[in-house]
């Protein structure tokens, strides 16, 4: 019956050992993931202009809006940082305005409304280990607005403010 016990203990202080190093790690896993993101951050931002690019150019091939040809993008300084739930990779939103010209024979070339500027949110992912984009837009949405309309799918990670960055 001794033995019993003293197993019973043993396995009760192992558990409670294990417990107070899990708890005394938390930080430090805490601080690794702030630096990592930092990093991330920071090549987001020397890859800005290549990513913004190569935006334009995937989200323009996408032949939407249909009949229409993207003529001049603008990008906001301010991102949002977003996890995706579903794969936990991130993602940066930038606010965008978007000019379009209609294209000739694309059925838009009476509508007045084509030469209003269009406010979006271009989407830039993180593959692990760089910034990448598939010209991803969202419409009619600012960078927090898509992630409350997109809260089943992404959770705010951080938001990064021009002003804050000068």
């Amino acid at each position: 019956m001794g033995n019993i016990l003293s197993i019973i203990v043993a396995g009760a202080l192992a558990a409670l050992g294990g417990t107070a190093i899990a708890m005394a790690l938390r930080p430090i896993r805490a601080a690794r993931r702030a630096e990592q993101l930092a990093r991330i951050q920071r090549d987001f931002h020397r890859q800005r202009e290549q990513l913004e690019a190569k935006f334009i150019d995937r989200a323009a091939a996408t032949g939407k809006p249909r009949g229409l040809m993207w003529t001049k993008v603008a990008f906001d300084d301010d991102v949002i940082y977003v996890r995706d739930r579903r794969n936990r990779g991130l993602k940066a939103l930038v606010a965008i305005e978007v000019s379009f010209e209609a294209v000739e024979g694309g059925g838009m070339e009476e509508v007045e409304a084509v030469s209003n500027v269009r406010a979006a949110t271009a989407e830039f992912s993180y593959d692990g280990t760089r910034w990448c984009t598939a010209g991803r837009v969202y419409f009619n949405l600012a960078p927090s607005a898509a992630v409350k309309y997109l809260s089943a799918d992404l959770e705010l990670v951080a938001e990064e403010h021009a002003a804050a960055r000068t």
